[in-house]
């Protein structure tokens, strides 16, 4: 940004700022602020200006102390014995009385409102939020008078900042709301605001007599919200009704801190909660003591460690271009006028800027929406839906070099693995080990959902802890980190035991049963459709995967060497992989057709990406097969979904399919679509560059980011393959700070679609094969040696 000589910012954007030339109307054309834990959706108002406030750890619900149905494991052996004389029907229904209680909902913090009092007509308005230094902006001229407002949220001072400016004095009101029960007050130039969120809750598509959330001062979660005005000159007054009156001011300074009694997953929130409020005034009186330029700097060299590791070059657009808002960028580049390669750049490093944003508070990892949300029922409570959605929200941490963010994720493993072991034992008769279900909440749940009423096709799925066990060996792979491996692989270990003794088996091989394909339904023979069966390949692809990083663990550690021969021993008797009559990788045991041939899950490729034991060069036919599969669903389906073809075309090394569906999941979604509710399942991008599920879902911009490393570094333990899945519409180009499993960092330029430089460094001692340029080339590092290849 440049200044103007009266000092304020001229509008002059770079590469990677989101700009507009309005403010935001909707809730899809805000623009999101975060620290990690606190953060504000911003639209940028000059009569009033919102800012719509989070905290992470504000939801509904206590601890998991009760399994809601403790004899569910006893009716696993009726729904097996339903399957095996394939009476799907019966077992169908069966299934549902293991089931158990939904999660809880996460909840929205409340709203600031700057109400100004000045009168004038607004001119030359400019929004923009640079991601390069985590800072959003807004300037205009009111009349005669040039006004300006900066926000950022700071991580090291636990706060958000907001400057207000004007080259003429300037009268504002602040107020603030919020849905949740509290008593709000206002004095020496603080909003006080306590409140609580209710002890239990029902999802919005499961209400239970009409009543979904249920409140008592004296359980759940608490809070105190600060709103702190400091001024460079003029007055604050306050009123009996909450409101803070600035008056005859030029700039002033304010300050937003939170705090919640939220101590733990398995803590009393009320008993054995922070003193949240104690903690919150400390804060508040700390930061309002501080000037904003010491604390911007304090937030920009904190956030720009993180940030700055990865820097991105596709090729440049043309200046024209790259001046107009960022929302008509995204028009045109959907309605396929021209390439716009650094909208692409943009959106890549944009996931990286949300991810920093709202995935730092230990355990407690980026939810269905990242950290924003402003409803009290959210689409799907904004929960941590474990089938997909929640750890495709961590896809592309470790290549982009943000592992640090990854472990929030890792440490609410840990935590699952608790109530996931009573879990195992209450619903599946499994007394080693841990799993869990398709949904989560803060409180670390893990039991299947549905109270004997959902749909199996959702409600009934068990690989929850498989899966997202997998995150702890993908950590390993990239980092190296033995002590990190040692301390956590009995998580890892644990969610393999559940597998190994859940399994049963048929026709000589071990499958599971009851299984489903999560959110999938088939077409038996006699015509019905139905989601439960024995031998999913869903499943099954991610007990392969879960025994196989366990089983490595276990062998790096030096460990469980019995354990890791009888790992060995499953995975050569589970169930192999079938190719369907249409040359599709089956999804179910038998050869049935989808009830939905186009359905946007996927779960049967698992093993092609995000894990790693399908491949092109190691198991072609099945590689081709996972092809297959993708040709029949089409290019058409929602954000997270089209997030994840972008990586597995990617891993399949096709191009043009992987840049096709980047293509789609970058379509403009206009406000015809969104403005209301957007209940539409076409996928897409929002203006404010939000993944469109719809609605939004944060999944979709971290699967973006993941599919376009994909596409230009792909990575083994063993070996690091370069610019694998490269389109042709990024012929030249450079990046650097990628980072490969082995424990590497590398940087690297193309041209005419071969690499031209490369530098390679190791966080480890380690060796590894490099294959570019039709040519391979081994290398060994010592720890923090870089060595330049070409």
């Amino acid at each position: 940004m440049a200044f103007s000589a009266s000092g304020f910012v001229a509008a002059q954007f770079g590469p990677l700022c989101l700009h507009y030339n309005r403010p935001a109307t909707y809730y899809e054309e805000a623009l999101v602020i975060g620290n990690g834990t606190l953060g504000a959706t911003v639209y940028g108002g000059t009569d009033k200006d919102i800012l719509q406030l989070n905290d992470i750890t504000l939801w509904t619900g206590e601890p998991e102390h009760e399994v809601t149905t403790p004899d569910a494991w006893k009716e696993l052996p009726k729904v097996r014995e339903s399957l095996f004389r394939e009476d799907y029907r019966t077992a169908s229904d069966q299934i549902k009385k293991i089931q158990g209680h939904y999660s809880q909902n996460y909840q929205p913090l409340g709203e600031l409102k700057i109400e100004y009092a000045d009168g004038g007509e607004v001119s030359g308005y400019r929004r923009w939020l640079d991601i390069s230094e985590a800072t959003l902006h807004n300037s205009y001229r009111r009349g005669a008078s040039s006004v300006s407002t900066d926000y950022f949220a700071s991580a090291p001072d636990s706060a958000i900042v907001v400057r207000l400016r004007s080259e003429r004095p300037f009268r504002a009101k602040l107020s603030y709301e919020t849905q949740l029960p509290n008593t709000t007050s206002a004095a020496e130039r603080q909003i006080t605001i306590d409140g609580y969120a209710a002890y239990h809750s029902y999802p919005g598509y499961h209400i239970v007599g009409g009543k979904s959330h249920a409140y008592d001062e004296h359980r759940g979660i608490h809070f105190r919200t600060i709103v702190r005005v400091e001024p460079k000159n003029g007055s604050v007054s306050s009123d009996a009704s909450g409101t803070l009156q600035i008056d005859d001011c030029t700039e002033a300074l304010l300050f937003v801190v939170n705090v919640t009694s939220f101590n733990g997953f398995d803590k009393d929130p009320v008993r054995e909660g922070r003193p949240y409020k104690q903690l919150a005034q400390q804060r508040a009186d700390r930061v309002a003591g501080q000037s904003y330029d010491h604390l911007l700097k304090r937030h920009e060299s904190d956030y720009t460690e993180y940030f700055g590791r990865v820097s991105l070059n596709l090729g440049t657009t043309r200046e024209d271009i790259r001046a107009l808002p960022t929302d008509e960028q995204l028009l045109r580049y959907t309605l396929g006028n021209e390439p716009n390669p650094e909208l692409e750049t943009l959106y890549f490093q944009f996931a990286r800027y949300l991810l920093i944003s709202c995935s730092r508070t230990k355990a407690v990892p980026a939810n269905l929406q990242g950290l924003w949300n402003r409803s009290l029922l959210p689409p799907w409570s904004c929960n941590y839906t474990v089938n997909i959605n929640l750890e495709e929200n961590y896809w592309a941490s470790e290549v982009t070099n943000l592992s640090e963010m990854h472990q929030p994720l890792l440490d609410f493993v840990a935590a699952m693995s608790k109530s996931g072991a009573q879990t195992a034992r209450a619903y599946y008769g499994v007394e080693e080990g841990w799993c869990a279900g398709h949904n989560s909440d803060i409180w670390a749940m893990t039991n299947p959902v549905g109270l004997q009423g959902g749909s199996p096709s959702w409600a009934n799925w068990t690989m929850g802890g498989a899966w997202l066990s997998t995150h702890i060996w993908e950590h390993y792979t990239f980092t190296r980190d033995k002590d990190f491996l040692r301390a956590y692989y009995p998580y890892l270990r644990g969610a393999a035991l559940f597998c190994m003794n859940f399994l049963v088996e048929k026709d000589g091989h071990l499958i599971t049963a009851p299984a489903t394909s999560p959110e999938n339904t088939y077409i038996a023979p006699d015509g019905y459709r139905g989601a439960v069966l024995y031998g999913g390949f869903a499943d099954l692809s991610m007990v392969r995967e879960c025994l196989s990083d366990a089983a490595a663990a276990a062998k790096v550690l030096g460990t469980d060497r019995s354990l890791q021969k009888k790992m060995r021993a499953t995975l050569s008797r589970l169930c192999p992989y079938r190719v369907g009559k249409a040359g599709n990788l089956q999804e179910w045991y038998h050869d049935w057709p989808d009830a939905e041939p186009q359905h946007r899950h996927q779960s049967h490729l698992f093993g092609l990406y995000p894990g790693h034991h399908i491949s092109l060069d190691a198991t072609p036919q099945l590689a081709q097969a996972a092809a297959k599969t993708l040709e029949i669903k089409g290019d058409e389906t929602t954000g997270w979904s089209a997030g994840w073809r972008v990586n597995l075309f990617a891993r399949l090394r096709d191009s043009r399919h992987a840049y096709g569906i980047f293509r789609k999941l970058l379509r403009y979604v206009s406000p015809d679509e969104y403005k209301g509710e957007d209940t539409r399942r076409g996928g897409g991008t929002y203006p404010n560059l939000w993944d469109a599920h719809s609605p939004f879902q944060i999944d979709g911009n971290f699967g973006g980011c993941a599919g376009m490393a994909e596409m230009l570094l792909q990575s083994t333990p063993t070996d690091i393959h370069l610019l694998p899945a490269l389109p042709s519409q990024w012929p030249s180009g450079s990046v650097s700070g990628l980072c490969a499993r082995g424990g590497f960092v590398l940087s690297f330029e193309w041209a005419d679609r071969q690499v031209i430089s490369l530098r390679i460094q190791a966080r480890t001692d380690a060796r590894t094969t490099l294959h570019f340029n039709g040519a391979a080339y081994p290398v060994k590092l010592k720890a923090g040696e870089s060595k330049t290849i070409l």
